[in-house]
């Protein structure tokens, strides 16, 4: 498969909720090994089938120290967020060069189609539970700034527009 490039933000794609995926195809798992090789050029720790522009509830997730070991789903869903929160920092190839501390649930318990067509719920914890929930934000329409507080977030992309246009 290919690497791909990802969409610059603030691309009305990236903005837009994801159609769900009705069953899992070929094509699908096509798409998936396309994020796959993207995620991993980046190097990032998940992606959503949006950031590359296909606008399918489709999303990839892979924090292993080996890699290879890419979690694929479609329609993913958070069933369950504890209650602990989690400090991580985050990032988006969709906006390069800026980066923020974001908080979120330390684990989560998602419902997903796996890339056998099958609905699997899977625990995540840590580093897997904060990129799986950005990723399940890109699939809404949300990026990891939407939860800055309105200052935080004007400054963030003030940051970015300095860093692309000195490209």
């Amino acid at each position: 498969m290919t690497a791909r490039l990802c969409l610059p933000w603030p691309h009305s794609v990236l903005k837009t909720p994801a159609a769900d995926v009705p069953e899992i195809t070929d094509a699908v798992r096509a798409i998936w090994a396309d994020m796959i090789d993207t995620m991993d050029a980046m190097p990032g720790y998940g992606l959503a089938a949006v950031q590359i522009g296909v606008p399918l509830r489709l999303a990839v997730v892979d924090c292993s120290e080996a890699r290879g070991q890419a979690v694929r789903m479609a329609n993913p869903e958070v069933l369950h967020a504890s209650v602990q929160l989690r400090e991580h920092e985050e990032a988006s190839p969709n906006l390069p060069g800026v980066s923020a501390v974001i908080k979120r649930p330390r684990a989560v318990t998602v419902r997903f189609l796996n890339a056998d067509g099958a609905w699997e719920e899977r625990d995540f914890v840590n580093l897997w539970a904060t990129s799986v929930q950005h990723q399940i934000d890109h699939l809404a329409g949300k990026m990891y700034f939407d939860h800055l507080s309105p200052l935080k977030r004007k400054m963030l992309i003030a940051k970015a527009d300095k860093y692309r246009k000195r490209g």
